[in-house]
């Protein structure tokens, strides 16, 4: 399932705590492809804590707690890292990441407390969602078989990898616009990941955030930029982003370009597929500096949008664009001339 949906879902599932409806969800795929992230998130947009429990870091006794003497009995002390309404507030979302990672002797003593929302005396607070998240055994991760007692508890979901989900992600938090040109450019490059050669660092949504991080500290380091990033994204992604990287110098001027003025598009496609992310990225910038201004930019990169010989590169750089900056495209004069210009193309 695209990440777009998967977001949706656990939006849903943690709104359904407050009317009785909610169900457990654990969410499959392999490393990198951002399954944490994507829960974090929701928690995020609510404003509510988060609670992540490794449960491969875990014994049975850090979920069950410790006995002690109380008089004739034996009481259990609840772990502290278990939601409180008092302590952590009465909503939230209790997350058990690397499920798959955990011994089954952990993953036993998470049974209760999955289904019931509870272990022992402890009950889970009602606003609380509870999310998991672990790897396939394909991917070559330290992995046991989910027990049938325990998969029976969850609603179970894949992550696939989706590259316009990832780009509208990456535009939203800032990601360097060469990393989005280089991945419309080779978008099989998203997510490259074979388990059979088990690579150290390979391409994966996690590891261009990374990458991004590399030419942020090291773009003026002409010696050291490839090894930076092929220490993130492997070998050979590394070596095909720099060398991207490096051919920019041939991008014709942004600054003319939103001035409307005649500007030679380039003949390379990879040229191609740079400039229309730098217009994504200088509206997203103009809508934050000056609002009122934006719109100009917007017309612009309208126009320049509808000048394309390939007129599937335009719809490619408006469509990034309205994934970008939402609505406020359709109010636009250049939008509807552009967009009978290539009714054809949108409708076929």
């Amino acid at each position: 399932m695209r990440p777009a949906q998967i977001a949706t879902v656990l939006e849903q599932e943690f709104l359904s705590t407050h009317d009785g409806h909610h169900t457990p969800v654990m969410l499959w795929g392999p490393p990198g492809v951002g399954k944490s992230q994507m829960v974090q998130q929701v928690g995020e947009r609510h404003g509510m804590p988060v609670i992540d429990i490794r449960l491969s870091q875990m014994e049975p006794s850090d979920l069950r707690g410790i006995p002690f003497r109380q008089g004739e009995h034996v009481e259990w002390a609840v772990p502290a890292m278990l939601p409180d309404a008092q302590r952590h507030g009465e909503a939230g979302i209790l997350f058990l990441d690397e499920v798959t990672s955990a011994p089954p002797s952990v993953s036993a003593a998470a049974y209760q407390l999955i289904l019931d929302r509870r272990l022992g005396e402890y009950k889970v607070p009602n606003g609380w969602a509870i999310f998991a998240a672990g790897n396939r055994q394909g991917d070559r991760g330290v992995t046991y078989t989910m027990p049938a007692p325990l998969a029976n508890r969850f609603a179970h979901f894949e992550v696939e990898t989706h590259l316009d989900d990832w780009v509208s992600w990456a535009y939203a938090n800032g990601i360097d616009e060469r990393i989005i040109a280089f991945l419309r450019f080779r978008p099989e490059l998203l997510f490259d990941f074979d388990p059979a050669h088990n690579p150290v660092a390979f391409p994966s949504p996690r590891s261009w955030e990374f990458a991004h991080r590399a030419l942020q500290k090291f773009s003026n380091h002409g010696n050291l930029l490839v090894n930076t990033l092929q220490a993130c994204v492997g070998p050979a992604a590394g070596i095909e982003l720099g060398a991207f990287v490096a051919n920019l110098d041939q991008l014709p001027d942004l600054d003319a370009i939103l001035r409307r003025e005649a500007v030679t598009i380039p003949k390379e496609i990879d040229l191609q597929y740079a400039v229309a992310s730098a217009l994504v990225g200088r509206a997203l910038r103009a809508r934050q500096e000056s609002p009122a201004e934006a719109r100009e930019v917007y017309g612009a990169i309208l126009d320049f949008a509808g000048r394309f010989r390939q007129r599937e590169m335009g719809v490619m750089l408006v469509s990034d664009l309205h994934r970008a900056i939402g609505q406020e495209i359709f109010a636009v004069p250049e939008f509807a001339p552009w967009a009978q210009a290539v009714a054809e193309v949108m409708l076929y």
